[in-house]
């Protein structure tokens, strides 16, 4: 029997590696989901509650495996939907295929029901290599091509197959003018700047007495490399949150998270560091890195576009990091002063009893870092985490310690919400065996992590370890942007836009098979979770939490409390909670003058 285009597509796909696709039907890709179905050996199909999260799960996919993540949508609505999560691996330089239905070829240009123009829709998200697939022996030179760059420049491609055309006789390209013979196969290369940019970043790095260095996730696979050259620098290590588990907590020069989100360990090394070595990072926020003239730097990062941006580095060295810092190493000089870090060690010990300090400041009626805090000791050896964005992503950022052998992530560059969930399942499809653990607010969870609980009802018997635990907090607050309110422009908080429906999320997951488990007692929180992470299912951790405790930043800037004295001044609807909670928690902070 002839073979199919979609046939072809799934065979293409298998030779270059891919066994998982997640996705959600439509009659606009109904030949590729028939073709998939008679491959039920060769591939696992994950179905998702909604486009978007098979994107997200594509997305995380690659990140925590360095493979190829694919999703797959209908036409119209379905193709449209999943573009935030194809952004968040845009954004994150992750690479990921999304395979697309359209209309049928003789409809396209009619304004046809579901038919929007996808080259266009495309363009910015999958702008590396949009394929559009028209006749049969186009197809081979299409997937070919959209796996190769997606795989070689870490982007997002995409194709798009009309209907029609799923379901013609497949047909190699013929020999004339005009085809073209494409074939599998890709390797990683090896990139190392030339010998004399090696020699002039030594130069930097052997001069400077106080060594800071941030890496980011152009690190992953690198931790021996980045500990050696730290050691070898004798520098203390920021990480970008990307980066968070790149290098273990527990190392008295690594300071933690940078930014906002950040400690003030990682600040005050910032502050008073003469160098700077960024690796692998593409962090944002340039007010949390040296004064320009403050400090030399050094950047190594595979995409020269990110180089020199954040800061202005003296050198600037396009490789990997891996192959770059074994061609450094041999070049600098070995540190045998040991007072920058000790210095970052005190600083770092001071900020931790803070930290905790903070966490067991009494709130109404639970402190949200104290659920953190309760965690970090509990989390099971070789764990899985990830994040929402919001104010979860602050005490995940700080209070939540990486050990060797665990993974972590959320949705960086793109910051957007409802990723957690999502996340953990393609987390937990990648690697059944390890224990996964997603921190979700309320707000993500009600956008739609709350649906992608059904996927996990439907998939996790499969999961040869259980352990998938959810932990929502539910404070009925937008709270990240209540607090960029307050802080940030000096007005109240909104009630019309803040406020959220109370949902008992521990019940939605038994209703669906799943366990759910309550707390609104903080000296439960450490008991809640040995039950959560000891279950034969997945659970969903609720935790009721005080929306007045602020999400601090590692310094208070004038401009913020001036702003924040102004939301004082306003009236704001939760004027007396928040002032308690925030004069609780500022007692451990500094305020700084800039």
């Amino acid at each position: 029997m002839a073979q199919t285009v979609s046939e072809f597509v799934w065979d293409r796909l298998h030779e270059w590696g891919v066994r998982r696709i997640f996705g959600y039907p439509g009659d606009g890709i109904n030949g590729l989901i028939g073709a998939l179905d008679k491959q039920r050996d060769r591939f696992e199909f994950v179905q998702v509650r909604h486009e978007e999260m098979a994107a997200f799960m594509a997305s995380a996919h690659a990140k925590f495996t360095g493979e190829l993540g694919v999703c797959l949508a209908t036409s119209g609505p379905g193709a449209s939907h999943l573009l935030t999560g194809l952004y968040d691996a845009r954004m994150d330089h992750m690479p990921v295929l999304a395979i697309v239905g359209q209309q049928a070829r003789t409809a396209i240009g009619s304004h046809y029901q579901q038919e929007l123009d996808m080259a266009a829709m495309f363009k910015d998200v999958a702008g590396a290599f949009t394929g559009y697939a028209m006749v049969p022996a186009q197809v081979r030179h299409l997937v070919d091509r959209a796996v190769r760059i997606a795989m070689g420049d870490r982007r997002v491609t995409a194709l798009v197959f009309p209907n029609d055309l799923q379901e013609e006789e497949m047909a190699q390209p013929p020999r004339k003018h005009g085809a073209v013979f494409s074939g599998v196969g890709w390797s990683r290369p090896r990139i190392v700047p030339m010998q004399s940019d090696l020699e002039r970043a030594a130069e930097v790095l052997n001069t400077g007495s106080k060594v800071a260095m941030l890496i980011g996730a152009g690190c992953k696979g690198a931790a021996p490399q980045v500990r050696a050259i730290a050691d070898r620098l004798g520098a203390g290590c920021a990480k970008a949150l990307l980066g968070k588990d790149v290098l273990p907590d527990d190392l008295p020069w690594v300071t933690g998270s940078i930014g906002l989100l950040g400690t003030k360990t990682s600040s005050d090394m910032m502050a008073q560091c003469d160098t700077l070595l960024m690796l692998g990072s593409g962090f944002l926020y340039a007010e949390f890195l040296p004064k320009e003239g403050q400090a030399r730097g050094v950047q190594v990062d595979i995409d020269p576009g990110m180089l020199s941006i954040r800061f202005p580095h003296d050198v600037n060295l396009q490789g990997d990091v891996v192959s770059t810092i074994d061609a450094l190493l041999p070049l600098l000089q070995p540190k045998t002063d040991t007072g920058w870090r000790d210095t970052i060690a005190d600083w770092k010990r001071d900020w931790e009893e803070t930290l905790r300090d903070r966490a067991m400041v009494d709130a109404d009626p639970v402190n949200p870092q104290r659920v953190f805090t309760e965690l970090s000791p509990r989390v099971p050896d070789r764990a899985i985490l990830t994040s929402d964005s919001g104010s979860c992503a602050n005490w995940y950022a700080r209070d939540v310690y990486i050990r060797e052998g665990m993974m972590a992530s959320l949705s960086g560059g793109l910051a957007s919400m409802g990723a957690a969930v999502p996340y953990a399942i393609a987390a937990k499809f990648a690697h059944p065996d390890r224990p996964v653990i997603a921190m979700v607010g309320d707000g993500a969870m009600q956008m739609n992590n709350m649906a992608e609980l059904i996927t996990v009802s439907k998939y996790w018997r499969k999961w040869s370890n259980p352990t998938f635990v959810v932990c929502v907090l539910n404070n009925c607050d937008l709270n990240q942007v209540t607090w960029e309110q307050r802080v940030m422009e000096g007005n109240p908080k909104s009630g019309m836009t803040q406020e959220l429906p109370d949902v008992p999320y521990h019940q939605f997951a038994r209703m669906i098979g799943l366990e759910g488990i309550f707390v609104d007692d903080p000296d439960q929180l450490g008991t809640a979770w040995e039950q959560a992470l000891a279950l034969d299912r997945p659970c969903v951790l609720e935790v009721r939490t005080d929306p007045e405790v602020p999400p601090l930043p590692p310094h208070i800037s004038f401009e913020q409390a001036r702003s924040f004295m102004t939301t004082a001044m306003k009236g704001d609807p939760e004027q007396l909670d928040m002032l308690k909670g925030s004069v609780k928690q500022l007692f451990s902070s500094v305020v700084s003058d800039d």
